[in-house]
């Protein structure tokens, strides 16, 4: 089944290409927007990891209060806490969340940003302490002991290089709640690997040249380990009755930092008429994305799904007109299951 999500602006919301000119989201205008999302059909929402926004976990935290049906994604880094205390976080969030959380675990990320967060970590020390903290996570959760000694009792000990347990694990305390699903990112040969081994879902982005082939080397990699990894994609999009409107969109945007720009200009960044780099420069925090009519889009969409797409992870400011556009006007048209919004006629 295809899941689609949407990702939460932690950072701020507004109809301006500049992020800086929009407004901070509150609580009140988060649950708005997350609302949104459950009602039109939307299969969960992501709280974004964002270094000068809102805590991704505060954030996911109130919108799990706030929903009933949604599956909320929390994205974070392997250097926000120990794994220990990411589990026991989230097992307290799934006892009261209905079992509702998943994690979107980032690796890559910015060297500046992390210095500033205390974190020097090399790239390739990255991905071995993002697969130790899933083990260890894993680990306390499950009671399957990654060292000698391993789980006995409600006690997990493990020696790794970047985290060291003794007697750790919750006892009886997880009493079945699953463990959250976990996501992983990036097109790295390190990342897919880390993916085969550890996730559970894999986020590409548009810029992947060839998804097909991405996601056949992603479900080769995880047989090696005897698993199976689903594929999704992080896809920002504009999309409206007919194209010249969802390029007009774009263009009065894109006319905000350039002002001189032509239709021409933003046309000249797409390939094939549809795929349009250049995302984010209006406001969006991934380049690669989708431009045009209701019906294009999904086609893309449906595309992408026959490729082995089977999680996308949407985009789009403001937040609650664009979840509304793409529940009523979208969301039909892509998903084979023909969803109906909450509320809605079939």
């Amino acid at each position: 089944m295809t899941r689609f999500l949407w990702e939460l602006p932690t950072r701020g919301d507004g109809r301006r290409a500049d992020p800086n000119q929009w407004q901070r989201a509150g609580f009140a205008h988060l649950h708005q927007v997350i609302d949104a999302a459950e009602l039109s059909g939307l299969d969960g929402v992501v709280a974004a990891y964002d270094p000068h926004g809102e805590e991704s976990w505060i954030v996911a935290g109130g919108a799990l209060r706030h929903t009933r049906r949604a599956r909320v994604t929390v994205e974070f880094t392997p250097s926000f806490a120990t794994p220990v205390y990411a589990a026991k976080m989230s097992l307290t969030l799934q006892r009261l969340g209905a079992d509702r959380l998943d994690w979107l675990v980032r690796v890559d990320t910015d060297p500046e940003d992390d210095r500033q967060r205390g974190d020097r970590l090399g790239t390739a020390e990255r991905y071995e302490r993002a697969a130790e903290f899933l083990t260890v996570a894993r680990g306390v959760w499950s009671g399957r002991g990654a060292s000698p000694g391993g789980f006995d009792g409600g006690e997990f000990d493990h020696d790794g290089a970047y985290f060291h347990v003794r007697s750790g694990g919750f006892d009886e305390a997880v009493d079945g709640h699953p463990f959250p699903v976990v996501h992983l990112s990036g097109a790295s040969p390190e990342a897919i690997a880390l993916s085969a081994a550890h996730g559970d879902v894999h986020l590409f982005s548009a810029s992947t040249v060839d998804p097909a082939s991405a996601v056949r080397a992603l479900h080769t990699a995880a047989a090696r380990h005897g698993r199976t990894v689903r594929a999704g994609l992080v896809l920002p999009i504009i999309a409206r009755e007919d194209e010249h409107e969802a390029w007009a969109r774009v263009l009065r945007l894109w006319r905000e930092i350039h002002p001189a720009a032509t239709e021409q200009d933003i046309r000249s960044r797409t390939p094939d008429g549809t795929t349009f780099d250049g995302f984010d420069h209006i406001g969006y925090r991934t380049p690669v994305g989708l431009v045009g009519s209701y019906r294009q889009v999904a086609d893309r969409l449906a595309g992408y799904e026959r490729a082995g797409i089977t999680t996308f992870v949407l985009s789009g400011h403001p937040g609650i007109e664009e979840i509304h556009r793409a529940g009523e006007h979208l969301l039909h048209l892509a998903d084979p299951a023909s969803r109906t919004p909450t509320g809605a006629k079939a």
